[in-house]
């Protein structure tokens, strides 16, 4: 008895042969009435998550820009803090400083240099005008380090040339930047490639400042005023590229959908097919 329950364990069961879709079938089966009707209503589908896709990007855009202008205003209108408070000469400059508004008091030293290469505040592309500025009172508590210099954005201008600054002791106020990188440039005399502390010091002399100051308020004439410096984690409103992302993603598998229908019927349509050539049991 157990040889013969072996025996029928032993024995092969015949599974299913399964058809394989050729582009020839699925192509017959997709130019059906029905699919093709199924092909318009998927097709309209897909074409509505698009669209709904892209008003959510545009509305990730104008949220941005709407938080961005209130940002700006804030930094704006907010009271500055003494540059003392905040930075010292040769301090490793922290990133949560970028955009911090300050105050500072010294005088102008030195020829006006020029910055290439760099977006205005129209978009149009000019040059930043930057000067040596040594710093005689920073509002600390106790006396500011003697000559410490601090790299001053004015403005910028479309052409290199711009009016010399305000002679004597003056009292800027303006939004912190870090120092950018050295990059080698062949530029004409009195243009510089780069914001960078760890040049200037070379020509300018030190102790100075590892970030610079952007200056806010009124500018001399013929400088326009640069806005404050973009402040990390700005950008497009995430929440609405999110939904963005989910309606192209619920298009394309509307499409994808109606794909797998017509590969489903092509290949219940090929089955029935084997089934009817296949020899009738005796």
């Amino acid at each position: 008895m157990s040889e013969q329950v072996q025996e029928r364990v032993d024995e092969p069961v015949d599974e299913p042969e399964v058809v394989r879709v050729t582009p020839a079938m699925f192509r017959r089966a997709a130019l059906t009435p029905r699919m093709l009707a199924l092909l318009v209503v998927f097709l309209t589908i897909a074409a509505v998550c698009a669209r709904l896709g892209i008003w959510q990007l545009d509305r990730a855009v104008e949220r941005a820009q709407i938080n961005e202008a209130a940002r700006v205003a804030q930094q704006e209108q907010a009271p500055a803090t003494d540059l003392g408070d905040v930075l010292e000469p040769r301090q490793t400059f922290p990133g949560d400083l970028v955009g911090t508004k300050v105050a500072v008091t010294g005088r102008f030293d030195g020829p006006t240099l020029h910055v290439p290469g760099r977006v205005g505040p129209t978009g149009e592309v000019g040059f930043l005008v930057l000067d040596r500025f040594v710093v005689t009172d920073d509002g600390a508590a106790g006396p500011a380090e003697a000559e410490a210099v601090l790299a001053v954005v004015r403005g910028w201008v479309a052409e290199p040339t711009a009016p010399a600054p305000v002679p004597g002791d003056v009292t800027l106020q303006g939004f912190l930047q870090a120092g950018e990188s050295f990059e080698r440039a062949d530029l004409p005399d009195g243009q510089v490639a780069a914001i960078a502390p760890g040049q200037l010091v070379n020509t300018w002399g030190g102790p100075m400042y590892t970030g610079y100051l952007v200056v806010s308020g009124a500018v001399d004439a013929g400088i326009e005023q640069l806005p404050p410096p973009t402040l990390p984690g700005g950008g497009l409103n995430l929440q609405n590229l999110a939904y963005a992302l989910q309606w192209w993603i619920f298009g394309g598998f509307a499409v994808l959908l109606w794909s797998r229908l017509v590969r489903d019927e092509a290949r219940a349509e090929a089955e029935e097919q084997v089934e009817d050539e296949q020899p009738a049991d005796g």
